[in-house]
């Protein structure tokens, strides 16, 4: 399967600047996280991908909608696959929202808070990466799935930290989810 960091947001830029939380809920892309949706799906073409897997927070949500259009893909909205929540931007957007925002996507199979409204744990966390590896690795086609996420959940099944719109090829059949050291 393919991770893919989603295209910077709004976030990301002030606190890649500053390293301080702009207190910002569930930002959405800026012009240059678009442009690094494009360019993932320009690279993606011509891979067999069956199923695109997204976050339900927004940036991730508008670089899978790109992708979307792009590759012409089923999108299929996963929690599980969240970002780790330590910031303000890991605030979600409700599902009845989301759905009215995003029609072309089902939310019905969401809670209403679909995040975790606690700071979560690097232990919680990783807890979390395993369910998704066991999960993804019992299926038959997970050779043929693009994931958007986010940052710590890349960093928490791989021990890498990656950029946004930086693609991570995952197999996890033999990937084992990897405690990253602190911080976070």
């Amino acid at each position: 399967m393919i991770l893919l960091r989603h295209g910077q947001s709004e976030f990301n830029v002030v606190f890649g600047q500053t390293r301080k939380d702009p207190g910002i809920k569930d930002p959405p892309l800026t012009v240059e996280g678009e442009r690094q949706a494009r360019a993932a799906a320009e690279a993606l073409a011509g891979r067999r991908i069956d199923v695109l897997v997204a976050s339900p927070y927004t940036r991730a949500l508008q670089t899978a909608d790109i992708l979307r259009r792009a590759l012409a893909l089923e999108v299929r909205i996963e929690p599980l696959v969240r970002e780790r929540a330590a910031f303000t931007c890991d605030i979600g957007t409700p599902a009845s929202e989301l759905g009215r925002l995003w029609p072309v996507f089902d939310f019905s199979h969401l809670d209403e808070t679909w995040w975790s409204e606690e700071e979560e744990t690097p232990e919680l966390l990783l807890g979390r990466c395993r369910r998704f590896a066991a999960h993804a690795a019992a299926l038959e086609h997970w050779h043929r799935l693009l994931i958007v996420t986010h940052w710590g959940f890349i960093r928490g099944l791989t021990g890498r930290r990656v950029a946004n719109g930086e693609l991570v090829p995952y197999d996890p059949t033999v990937g084992v989810v990897v405690p990253a050291p602190d911080p976070w």
